[in-house]
């Protein structure tokens, strides 16, 4: 009897996305998903059977005045991420589609983290009910 081991909840260097160029490619090309306080923006890249989807976090320094405010949302991101992409990363595997992502704050302050954590998955939802519907 045979168990997969459970997914682990990490996020690596290798999920993350420093690529310049593919950064710059989203802001140019990519499609944008809105829950506030927060913005998704996201372009399909060449599948990658390994790490399916990159993501990248940002808190924009002219919303966010100070620093450990920044740093703060930034970290909530990462966590709620975190926790949660395992629904997202299945559904890329099965359906051999790969994102690249970004995360943007766009508040003031840094939103408590069960209101980061409920918004983060609410966009990964809709990022695959857009792609589901789109595939039909």
């Amino acid at each position: 009897m045979s168990t997969t081991p459970a997914p682990k909840n990490t996020l690596s260097a290798n999920e993350r996305l420093k690529s310049r160029k593919l950064l710059d490619s989203l802001f140019e090309e990519g499609k944008a998903l809105v829950a506030a306080p927060f913005r998704l923006v996201f372009k399909e890249v060449e599948f990658d059977t390994i790490y399916p989807v990159k993501i990248a976090f940002s808190a924009p320094k002219r919303r966010m005045k100070l620093a450990h405010d920044r740093n703060r949302s930034k970290r909530l991101m990462r966590e709620g991420y975190r926790k949660n992409k395992h629904a997202l990363l299945d559904w890329c595997r099965k359906e051999q589609k790969s994102f690249a992502l970004l995360l943007i704050a766009q508040s003031n302050t840094p939103a408590v983290y069960s209101v980061t954590e409920e918004k983060i998955i609410l966009l990964l939802n809709r990022l695959i009910l857009t792609h589901e519907k789109a595939a039909q």
